[in-house]
């Protein structure tokens, strides 16, 4: 059985997951392109936000924007299905 890569592509949807610091509070949701979002915090540590969900290569432009928008750094941006 072989094991096959899917490759990436800009016109099919991807599930990805970006981590940004802080805590979103959840009236930005529906801002947020329908990504879910987990806020964590482990200890004395600062929360931190996940976002989740499946987008295009367009959406998450768009997306990426918005955070920009907002100040907010990112710390990280996980493609986690294709």
């Amino acid at each position: 059985m072989k094991n096959v890569k899917q490759q990436i592509t800009r016109d099919q949807p991807a599930i990805y997951q970006i981590q940004v610091p802080g805590e979103l509070d959840e009236s930005w949701s529906d801002w947020l392109s329908g990504m879910t979002m987990a806020v964590e915090s482990e200890g004395e540590g600062s929360p931190v936000t996940t976002l989740t969900g499946k987008l295009d290569h367009a959406a998450l432009h768009g997306l990426l924007r918005r955070l920009y928008s907002l100040g907010l750094p990112l710390i990280s941006v996980y493609c986690i299905e294709g």
